[in-house]
């Protein structure tokens, strides 16, 4: 940008064919600890929203070019930082890729980690999404430091087993980078049994909650239709009453080992999403004990799978998982190198995003706001 450039006006009047004016507003970039760096520019009739489109690019990394110059193994730190919530899960999908791309084999043990790792996981980014929804909504802290004080407990064992709270680098092909500390499963049952009693507490101060009803239910409304025909994946289209779980569809790593449902909506609005989230970490907590009880002894990873002057055979390969916000999928093309020929990232965030506008349509200001909220993205997975 030149010195003598100026940004686009925050608001502007925009004239209508009618005759009439209607009201276009910047909404954004915010700051990286709201939603992160991510504008709306909304176009007004009154209040009432006739249009709106997403704009992102701010936090471009070149992820994906990045890693074909790269090792296999030296991206995996970088799938770390897409979703900085949801580290572990973004390991567990590209490890999953490679798997298939070299056909490695993953020992038991090292499966109940993964398991029991994406579902602690899963359990620290629902409840942050909805004490991050309720701030939305315009609620004091409180539902959002409670929903910190259990995701604490979680970062806490994350950094005993990895060394790091967030940026956890601790899936490796064939496995995981180190076994469970001494004492670590024991602590982390005592976070899992403590977990459904923070829950009843949520559910009572918000579930019934006759403001929370009135704004969210019957807003930002996804049809079923719409979510199949848009590729949506997740909380969101499961709010929409889609009976599509990757855990139960594909049965990856050893979920088929487990007794757990998968929750619905019925009617696909920012009430059901929210629905969804605190619905889903009770199937996470009964995953969780399962996985718990019967993890075996054994190798934490595959001894035969070389990681110095690791090359796959050419070939390609997708590996995806059920991440907390839905589709994580990896797809790899091999050409016999130590790097990748392609790499390319399915991520959840980016593709849920493609339907705001047609959930705000209609709706006021402030319900875009909660819309945004109910979603769930972060824009490290948006913009790579």
């Amino acid at each position: 940008m030149s010195a003598t450039a100026t940004l686009p006006p925050a608001a502007m009047l925009l004239d209508s064919e009618e005759g009439s004016q209607y009201l276009e507003i910047s909404m954004g970039p915010h700051h990286p600890s709201t939603h992160g760096v991510f504008r709306m520019n909304v176009v007004l009739d009154g209040e009432t929203v006739i249009k709106l489109k997403p704009v992102f690019g701010y936090l471009h990394r070149n992820h994906e070019k990045i890693a074909e110059n790269e090792t296999y193994l030296g991206s995996m730190p970088y799938t770390d930082r897409l979703d900085y919530f949801c580290s572990l899960t973004n390991n567990w999908g590209y490890a999953l890729a490679v798997e298939k791309l070299a056909g490695i084999e993953v020992p038991e043990r090292a499966e109940y980690i993964r398991v029991i790792t994406a579902e602690l996981t899963r359990l620290q980014n629902h409840a942050s999404l909805v004490g991050f929804l309720m701030q939305d909504m315009g609620a004091s802290g409180t539902p959002l430091m409670y929903a910190f004080r259990e995701r604490e407990k979680i970062l806490d064992l994350f950094e005993a087993l990895t060394g790091a709270r967030m940026m956890c680098n601790y899936m490796r092909f064939g496995g995981c980078r180190c076994d469970l500390p001494a004492g670590w499963l024991d602590w982390a049952k005592k976070v899992v049994a403590s977990f459904p009693k923070f829950l009843d507490e949520f559910e009572t101060l918000l579930v019934g909650n006759e403001i929370i009803m009135a704004r969210t239910q019957g807003v930002g409304v996804l049809s079923r239709e719409l979510a199949i025909s848009a590729g949506i994946t997740g909380p969101m289209l499961r709010a929409s009453g889609v009976n599509y779980d990757l855990r139960k569809v594909d049965k990856y790593g050893i979920y088929d080992r487990f007794s757990f449902r998968v929750p619905l909506g019925d009617h696909g609005d920012v009430y059901d999403r929210y629905m969804m989230r605190l619905l889903e970490m009770r199937e996470s907590l009964k995953i969780l004990e399962q996985a718990m009880k019967d993890i075996p002894e054994g190798p934490f990873t595959d001894p035969k799978t070389k990681v110095r002057n690791f090359r796959p055979k050419p070939g390609e390969a997708y590996g995806r998982i059920e991440a907390p916000k839905g589709e994580l999928g990896y797809y790899l093309i091999s050409d016999g190198s130590p790097n990748p020929y392609r790499y390319r990232v399915r991520p959840p965030s980016l593709i849920n995003l493609t339907v705001l506008e047609d959930m705000c349509l209609g709706r006021n200001v402030a319900d875009v706001v909660i819309t945004l909220g109910s979603v769930d993205i972060v824009l490290g997975e948006v913009d790579r």
